[in-house]
């Protein structure tokens, strides 16, 4: 786009609106044309859908967009991070965990309605996230990692349910991706009767937010209660998003996009940003459902309305991107490390014999054919050990890769929700496996392999293109890298929607598997893991310079631009090896930097390596769980390593 064409937020909102009125006069314009109606008729079925079915969906589709753009843009405002949305905080994923939760344990309910339900998981969520946050006074760094942790856990857990109960949840995905679908006016009023007074309570507290922009003691300085602000704000934003998703479900992305939108089009009071966040959300998701309904008019095919918003929202917050103005505020080197633990050569001895010892067990412990527990020894390890040894070591490579990825990224951006899960190159991956699996008749494990592969450097490619027309700056690198994930995502859910066995094929896969892991695989990712590493240490000076900022790196001699091109394609060909071994979704890459700088690591050098241990063996445990857990069944590496990870991480954030 042109950066001199002025593309306010009016002008934005009215060019959505009219395409959603284009393909609202498609839907309903067939039945008047055609005479169908007969108006002076008792009954008729083309007014009974337009009253009860068309216009609630309508009305629908403009208040949970609405309610999402505001949400995300007070979560943006209060957290200083563009990259927060209503999904940040985990309360969809604790609402859509409860209702996989209850649907498998408790199938009516216990009497309870599924909004019921919904509430309660969003609840739940909230509160454990203010609990985790409330030592370290709701601070907006301690909620963003607290509330990113726990919207990975739940979502794992989730994961997990509906793998192991495929057979009573493949409807589960209808509700979960965000059905508007409507058979009456009672969902949409009360809907509409939830989401009225929270808009006017975020309008009241537009003035105090609007200090926010200041830091808090400069807010502090001129009365503003910012613990008291930060803590309703947010409290509004959970109670937005979990009227939405106790209503539709969960519907991604529109809280991201809408109020990214809004400052692309050049929005700068936050009352502005209130405002046309909230309508454009509004459009934005009525325009997605129109299109939905008219590409599927006539098919059967049923797609949920909440899976395809990246579809229409990405490409407009692609094609804007270049207009985005750094919101965030710089990274500082205080953020990379804060920890009390010792450490020295004894301490990197303790931290080696416990990875050596962790591998062991892996390898010497497991179950026999009745399930038994054994201890390999001799012939029995023998016969065990080509089976074993390659999933220990590829799990224990991908993992230290995508560490060290996390810890660059990090580094890099400034940005605690960096990791190489939302850069883009693992969903670039699991694109071109979809691809494989949909286009190709039968393809095998190389084609497959060859497929992700490709995907992935196109990722690659597409992400160091659009931020270089930024020089590389890291709102644009994370954005970009978010909406390839949010399009790897809405493709997936419109499979899982349709219930194609082929959809759990894909589920399983990028869950994080080390099944297929062979010796050749497991010696690159042990190789992959070094060679990251090695460009750590080498660019460790780089590193430590580069989060002080662009003019204290050039005075100190290191040619910024170049430095983080050439870093940030190390991450991303690290996390794209490391996605081919155990798919795009461990979150190692985000959690294994985190629990190295909690346990004290600051510098560039030692953090990685810290990192790359912890991430190494996570995913060893991790494997091991999954083989042993569910015993003769499975259960896919990535998942298991979230499900481990982030109650660990989140204690070490409580301890301090």
């Amino acid at each position: 786009m042109n950066p001199a064409v002025s593309l306010s937020p009016p002008r934005l909102a009215a060019l959505l609106a009219f395409a959603a009125l284009a393909a609202t006069v498609v839907v309903v314009w067939p039945p008047l044309w055609d005479g169908r109606w007969d108006m002076s008729a008792s009954y008729d079925v083309g007014r009974m859908v337009l009253l009860h079915a068309t216009l609630p969906r309508l009305a629908v589709a403009l208040v949970a967009g609405a309610a999402l753009g505001l949400a995300g843009a007070l979560l943006q405002q209060l957290l200083r991070n563009p990259l927060a949305e209503p999904g940040t905080l985990g309360v969809s994923a604790g609402g859509a965990l409860a209702i996989a939760a209850a649907t498998v344990s408790v199938p009516t309910l216990g009497g309870l309605g599924r909004d019921a339900v919904a509430l309660l998981g969003c609840a739940a969520a909230a509160a454990l996230l203010l609990g985790l946050t409330a030592r370290r006074r709701f601070a907006p760094l301690a909620i963003v990692l607290a509330g990113l942790v726990l919207t990975l856990w739940a979502g794992s857990l989730t994961a997990v349910v509906v793998l192991a109960n495929e057979r009573w949840l493949s409807g589960f995905f209808l509700w979960g991706r965000g059905s508007l679908v409507q058979h009456d006016w009672t969902p949409a009023l009360a809907l509409g009767l939830r989401v009225l007074p929270l808009a006017v309570l975020a309008a009241a507290l537009a003035r105090p937010l609007g200090l926010l922009d200041l830091d808090d003691a400069a807010a502090r300085a001129r009365g503003v209660p910012v613990t008291a602000v930060r803590l309703a704000g947010i409290a509004l934003a959970v109670a937005l998003t979990a009227a939405v998703t106790s209503a539709v479900g969960v519907i991604a992305f529109v809280g991201l996009v809408a109020p990214a939108l809004t400052r692309l089009a050049g929005a700068r009071s936050i009352r502005d940003r209130l405002v046309w966040s909230a309508t454009i959300g509004a459009v934005l998701l009525w325009a997605t459902d129109m299109g939905v309904q008219v590409l599927t008019a006539g098919t059967g095919l049923f797609v949920p309305t909440g899976a395809v918003t990246a579809l229409f929202g990405v490409p407009v917050l692609l094609l804007l991107l270049p207009r985005l103005r750094a919101t965030a505020p710089p990274p500082s080197a205080a953020a990379f490390g804060t920890g009390t633990l010792a450490r020295g050569p004894a301490s990197a001895a303790i931290a080696g014999a416990a990875v050596v010892g962790l591998a062991a067990f892996a390898l010497l412990v497991g179950r026999a054919p009745n399930g038994d527990w054994t201890l390999a020894l001799g012939s029995d390890l023998a016969d065990l050990l080509p089976w074993r040894w390659p999933r220990v070591a590829a799990a224990f490579g991908a993992g230290a890769m995508l560490a060290a990825a996390g810890s660059l990224l990090q580094r890099l951006t400034g940005n605690p929700m960096a990791s190489p899960e939302v850069t883009g190159i693992g969903a670039g991956a699991g694109l071109g496996l979809m691809a494989a699996l949909f286009l190709l008749p039968e393809p095998g494990p190389a084609t497959e392999a060859a497929a992700a592969a490709a995907g992935a450097a196109v990722a690659l490619g597409g992400v160091l293109r659009l931020g270089g027309r930024s020089d590389h700056t890291a709102e644009r690198i994370l954005l970009v890298g978010i909406g390839l994930v949010a399009l790897a995502d809405a493709l997936s859910g419109v499979i899982m929607a349709t219930g194609d066995p082929r959809g759990f094929r894909l589920l399983r896969w990028m869950g994080g598997s080390t099944y297929g892991a062979t010796g050749a695989a497991a010696l690159v990712a042990l190789a992959g893991g070094a060679i990251a590493l090695s460009a750590v240490a080498a660019a460790r000076r780089w590193l430590d310079i580069l989060p002080l900022g662009r003019a204290t790196a050039s005075s100190l001699g290191v040619p910024y631009g170049a430095a983080r091109i050439v870093l940030f394609t190390v991450a991303a060909a690290a996390s794209a090896a490391a996605t081919l071994i155990v798919g795009p979704l461990s979150f190692a890459g985000l959690i294994a930097p985190h629990i190295a700088r909690e346990l004290g690591f600051a510098r560039a050098l030692p953090q990685a390596a810290a990192a790359a241990l912890i991430g190494g063996a996570l995913l060893v445990a991790a494997d091991w769980i999954g083989r042993m857990a569910t015993f003769p069944y499975q259960l896919p590496a990535g998942l298991v390593a979230t499900l481990v990870g982030a109650p660990v991480l989140l204690l070490l954030l409580n301890r301090r």
